[in-house]
């Protein structure tokens, strides 16, 4: 399912996502028809486009469409919201721009998530603290990490200090704090809603020389909630550490939105 703008997507009204590739989103997992972080979700829409296009975005009105589109779906999935502009052409991107919002859905995984495996790479993205549509590097880190046996890459500055995944954030369990890197990231919707409902929880910044102190390490994005990391190149993690428990929780308690 693809609608732009209400209505069924055209091929020609895509196409400038695959030649251009100039765009912003976000990701919602749904169930029952109700986001967790809805609210939060918009939010982003809204203050990126001012970034990305510099235009104003109606929240209102991207709801309704999400709603809309997704009104006769069952069960859990994932809606993604895409925000681009059909007539932007390469050699002039600095024209006005008119955004458009792309809705699409994807299943949703079963939760709890499997662990994972992450290979460090030494890698800042474009723009961090926006979820643009960009995603070439993080995509080339990725399959580098999987082709040498890992499940995801995690990113690094070149002094080895940590900051986030490919297209999750990353957090520590110290024994008594849950440790957000100290970096410049992509503010994602669980990282947010998690820090504000765990008390025990710091930002400060993780190197690679100093995880044996760490007692557990946990990726978070909508689709999987809270996801133990298991391995960050040979630093080698527990799978089944109590404070997942804590935080699956906490996070399970936030009232979700209804769309």
């Amino acid at each position: 399912m693809a609608q732009l703008n209400g209505a069924p997507a055209t091929l020609s009204e895509l196409q400038t996502l695959a030649l251009v590739n100039y765009g912003h989103f976000t990701s919602m997992r749904v169930d029952d028809q109700h986001v967790r972080g809805l609210s939060h979700h918009l939010d982003r829409l809204v203050k990126d486009c001012r970034k990305v296009f510099g235009a104003e975005l109606d929240r209102e009105r991207v709801q309704r469409f999400v709603r809309e589109a997704v009104a006769d779906e069952g069960g859990p999935f994932v809606v993604r919201v895409t925000i681009f502009d059909p007539a932007l052409e390469m050699g002039h991107p600095g024209s006005d721009a008119e955004p458009h919002v792309l809705v699409t859905t994807r299943p949703a995984a079963a939760l709890p998530p499997s662990p994972m495996r992450a290979q460090s790479a030494v890698y800042t993205r474009d723009m961090p603290l926006v979820k643009h549509i960009g995603l070439f590097g993080q995509l080339r880190h990725r399959r580098t990490a999987q082709r040498s046996g890992f499940d995801d890459a995690v990113f690094t500055d070149s002094s080895g200090f940590v900051s986030e995944g490919a297209t999750w954030n990353i957090a520590f369990f110290d024994g008594e704090n849950v440790v957000w890197p100290d970096a410049e990231v992509l503010p994602g919707v669980t990282m947010r809603l998690l820090q504000q409902v765990h008390e025990q929880t710091i930002t400060a910044p993780v190197n690679l020389t100093n995880l044996d102190g760490i007692q557990a390490a946990f990726a978070t994005n909508t689709s999987v909630g809270v996801r133990p990391v298991t391995a960050i190149d040979g630093t080698e993690f527990p799978s089944d550490h109590p404070v997942f428990t804590e935080l699956r929780k906490e996070y399970e308690e936030i009232p979700p939105e209804r769309l």
